[in-house]
């Protein structure tokens, strides 16, 4: 699921290398697709081995007002989905059952949190983080897998929030976010697909992962290195009050706050990323 969007176009572009053919679940016909109502009526392909879901509609999309239509539908794509998946999965021979879902389950403080620490829903977004999680788990008595990759913000040439912050940058419009202080959890789109990889290909690679690059920074540094990269002034800050204004409130707050989430698991497991530090990506 979510095969069409900035990580799932990757992802199959990346297995398709390494051989693996992949189907991709999709509101979009076209080649090698099923679409979800197809999948709600006859299920998985027969020679389904293995299934991921990263489908998920841009919570920071700035054409969409911050409705509760639009909350719905930020909900709907991604609980809904993975619990369809979950549910087809269990009548198929795949062994391993990879999602994705959110930093946004970690409440931002002065905390560092690795894949054992257990939170509380906060607000709309962690919340939709528990209820996202909690529609990939299947049954005990299944045999399948489970993996979920706990991402941070993905940083791409192609997408993500490069491709929304890159035109103000490059206009000499860019600078901090709000203080700059909040810690931003990040991981490079190329480490976020080979950790998939590493989970799908991994026996021993089960439960949270933190999808994010081992080294802590903030907006502010974040800030800094991107704009050396494109050679332009990074001065202006974004004041926290516009961004509320934009966004609203509760969804500024994905950009003005931020959590100390570190690794720990995916290094213990011997993962090698590409781009462990933001100078690097």
């Amino acid at each position: 699921g979510g095969g069409t969007g900035f990580i799932g176009s990757q992802l199959i572009k990346s297995l398709n290398l390494e051989g693996i053919t992949c189907t991709c679940i999709s509101r979009m016909p076209g080649p090698n697709r099923i679409s979800w109502n197809d999948l709600e009526r006859y299920g998985l392909p027969d020679n389904t081995s293995a299934v991921i879901n990263v489908a998920g509609q841009n919570v920071l999309d700035p054409k969409q007002r911050w409705s509760p239509g639009f909350k719905q539908n930020i909900r709907n794509s991604r609980v809904k989905t993975t619990k369809a998946l979950a549910d087809c999965i269990q009548n198929t021979k795949a062994t391993v059952f990879a999602t994705i879902s959110g930093v946004a389950y970690y409440e931002p403080n002065g905390t560092v949190y690795t894949e054992e620490s257990k939170c509380e829903p906060y607000d709309f977004l962690s919340r939709l983080s528990h209820d996202w999680e909690e529609a990939a788990r299947l049954p005990k008595e299944s045999n399948i897998r489970q993996v979920t990759i706990r991402s941070g913000v993905v940083l791409g040439r192609n997408g993500g929030m490069i491709k929304q912050i890159y035109l103000p940058f490059f206009l000499g419009l860019g600078g901090p976010i709000g203080s700059g202080n909040q810690y931003m959890p990040w991981i490079h789109i190329t480490d976020l697909v080979c950790m998939f990889i590493f989970a799908l290909k991994n026996n021993n690679v089960h439960g949270i992962l933190n999808g994010v690059a081992p080294q802590l920074i903030t907006n502010k540094e974040f800030t800094k290195v991107f704009a050396a990269a494109i050679k332009r002034p990074a001065v202006i800050p974004l004041p926290s009050f516009f961004l509320e204004i934009l966004f609203n409130k509760e969804r500024a707050k994905i950009m003005l706050e931020g959590q100390k989430v570190i690794p720990k698991r995916v290094t213990e497991l011997g993962f090698q990323y590409q781009y462990p530090d933001i100078e690097k990506a």
